[in-house]
């Protein structure tokens, strides 16, 4: 795998982890002969990278990024060959150092495609992604960001605000810190992350995070009010919706199950495997593989796509007759 990183020292570690094994001396190097580029910068230096990037990218070549917010990168880049995207992997901690063999197994990684993304673009970077173990989910960019908003960055800055008010009440009681109970502990292992990162992502995603705080405000106010007036029924009901959320949040992921096929008819037109992708992914539906088989004549083709588990198979193959195009299962 080629690699260019313009920090010093950076692309040394990567040679040295595996990561790397063959250093460019500048990502235009880097991308000579390459069919898929990978862009890790801070969310704040993205656009001009991606600019950069797809200057010196080759026509087939199919260029993503990694960043945690997409709006960004996406509006306004109407490049067939460029693809957000997003894995849900690693943890606070950043860098190459910190690289390693299975951090994408089993991780979801969210792409964005555009109206004019390139189908067979889509589907290499589609594939690439799988191979590395991951679950590669089509999600339009400004649902991604809201998704993150409530899901990473808020918690990011609940984690904040909790650590700045704990040593701001033990500062004002002059006490020492006491043993923190693994609630703390866990609710604020985020806290203080990466500058350099964050205040890119917390700007950038600013208008989703601040719906989000809003949002927090206003269920702490009713919390609130249920305390003062000592009200037992309210309290014992928000605790335990709680509960039940986050059980249905954890039960989420599809049920496995046999992988089915479904062969899409669809014309040669720009934009229709990012509809058929987005569509499916707003869905809920996971697409396992997918290929792409043009007519000779390249006037039309199809779409085969394969869906894990029976009903999300029977879910994928009525959606997509409701977007008007035959499907199939051979």
């Amino acid at each position: 795998m080629r690699g260019f990183d313009p920090a010093a020292g950076v692309l040394e570690q990567a040679v040295a982890l595996g990561a790397v094994d063959d250093p460019c001396g500048s990502s235009a190097e880097a991308l000579q002969g390459a069919d898929t580029a990978f862009v890790a910068a801070p969310v704040g230096a993205l656009p001009a990278v991606l600019d950069e990037v797809l200057g010196a990218a080759g026509e087939q070549c199919v260029v993503t990024d990694v960043g945690s917010t997409k709006r960004v990168v996406v509006e306004g880049r109407d490049d067939p060959r460029f693809v957000g995207g997003h894995p849900l992997a690693g943890a606070e901690t950043a860098g190459v150092a910190y690289a390693r063999a299975d951090l994408f197994e089993g991780a979801t990684w969210y792409l964005t495609p555009a109206a004019k993304t390139a189908g067979t673009l889509f589907e290499r970077l589609h594939r690439t992604i799988a191979g590395y173990g991951a679950r590669p989910v089509a999600i339009d960019a400004a649902a991604h960001d809201r998704l993150m908003a409530s899901v990473s960055h808020l918690p990011h800055v609940l984690a904040n605000v909790l650590v700045g008010q704990a040593a701001a009440a033990l500062a004002d009681e002059d006490e020492r810190l006491p043993a923190a109970g693994p609630s703390f502990r866990d609710a604020t292992r985020v806290a203080g992350a990466n500058d350099a990162i964050w205040t890119d992502i917390y700007l950038a995603n600013r208008d989703a995070v601040v719906e989000r705080i809003d949002e927090t405000v206003r269920r702490l106010a009713d919390v609130r009010d249920a305390l003062t007036t000592g009200d037992a029924r309210r309290v014992t009901e928000w605790n335990a919706a709680a509960r039940t959320a986050r059980r249905q949040l954890l039960e989420r992921e599809l049920a496995g199950g046999p992988v089915h096929e479904l062969r899409a008819s669809v014309p040669n037109q720009p934009g229709v495997v990012a509809r058929l992708a987005l569509e499916l992914g707003r869905a809920g539906i996971d697409i396992n593989d997918m290929a792409l088989y043009p007519s000779s004549d390249m006037r039309d083709g199809v779409v085969a796509l394969w869906i894990a588990g029976d009903a999300a198979a029977n879910r994928a193959e009525a959606l997509v007759s409701q977007l008007g195009y035959p499907v199939a299962r051979p």
